[in-house]
């Protein structure tokens, strides 16, 4: 992890989304650091899951709660909450949890700190707020940064709702850093295993054309930029957190592939996609070639910034050589 030098001293940290994929990593990554953390749950925590520098704080974030007032109290805030577009076929209703999830919550963060915008010392807090580079919309080969305007897709418009309902915040004086994430690459949990299943059974292969973008980050350096951002002074408004080495879909399957000793020779045509995940297969068979200018001009140095390495770094221990197969 990052040799990273505190802004002041962060004491107390409040992070929601502590159980999903990335809040679950960035815990044990603050409190390794020796911060304490407060972490949001709908449900009790375990004690023993994140250890004895973490304090379960029971409550929803896109419902009104005493949680808040825990939240008053910290220096720092990660918040990571919002309904799985992933988890569900898009219904109408889903597309609505998807939305409210996200800027419900945002808005009751936002009102709390502009209430108390200062840590004790006086200097302003700072809030790391999720976004998502589908702020973007769908694009070709375009190369985009944090100054490019938003889509006019859904995910668009719930992105650009999103960041807007921290302005509260930003005008009471809080840093307000915003994660606009790429598709987060863990070997456990999220996308990348769910891709891998069809080509352990020899069935994997690009999705549609294969010729969309995928702009990507691995696990590690999904939390190493979240930590970044917490400490970096001059990091406010939007940073894309992707790895600076984004790949067409077609390369990303033939590496998975080559990493997995499995062919990747069966795509998956658009429409199968659409009848199994609805709406979303739009996210899915359209891409984005989004670049972290923002990171790496303030100096961060992703550990995994080309996919093979990632891929073999989280999926090789879980898949031994099984098979002589190469592409």
């Amino acid at each position: 992890m990052l040799s990273l030098i505190l802004e002041g001293s962060i004491v107390k940290i409040f992070v929601t989304g502590a159980t999903g994929l990335v809040g679950s990593r960035l815990i044990p990554a603050l409190t390794a650091r020796k911060d304490r953390v407060l972490a949001l749950s709908r449900q009790p925590l375990d004690p023993a899951r994140f250890g004895p520098d973490c304090e379960g704080v029971l409550g929803d974030p896109a419902t009104d709660g005493d949680w808040r007032e825990r939240l008053a109290e910290c220096d720092a805030i990660v918040h990571l909450a919002g309904e799985n577009i992933g988890g569900r076929r898009w219904s109408r209703d889903v597309m609505k949890s998807i939305r409210e999830s996200r800027v419900r919550s945002t808005a009751l963060i936002a009102a709390t700190l502009a209430k108390s915008p200062q840590r004790a010392d006086g200097s302003p807090k700072v809030w790391v707020s999720g976004s998502a580079m589908g702020y973007y919309g769908a694009h070709g080969d375009e190369r985009l940064t944090e100054s490019d305007p938003p889509g006019n897709d859904f995910l668009a418009q719930v992105c650009v709702d999103w960041e807007s309902s921290t302005t509260p915040a930003r005008a009471a004086g809080v840093r307000v850093a915003l994660s606009r994430t790429g598709h987060v690459l863990d070997g456990r949990e999220g996308m990348l295993p769910k891709m891998a299943r069809p080509f352990r059974l020899f069935a994997g292969g690009p999705i549609a054309s294969g010729k969309q973008w995928m702009s990507w980050i691995h696990i590690e350096d999904m939390v190493g930029s979240l930590l970044f951002a917490l400490v970096t002074p001059t990091l406010s408004g939007p940073f894309n957190a992707v790895s600076p080495e984004p790949v067409r879909n077609r390369e990303f399957a033939r590496i998975l592939g080559r990493v997995l000793h499995r062919p990747y020779w069966m795509p998956v045509p658009r429409l199968a996609l659409r009848i199994v995940v609805g709406r979303m297969a739009e996210v899915i068979t359209t891409g984005q070639f989004v670049q972290p200018k923002c990171l790496l001009d303030l100096g961060y140095r992703f550990r995994f910034p080309q996919l093979e390495p990632a891929l073999r770094d989280l999926l090789e221990e879980k898949d031994p050589v099984s098979a002589g197969i190469s592409d």
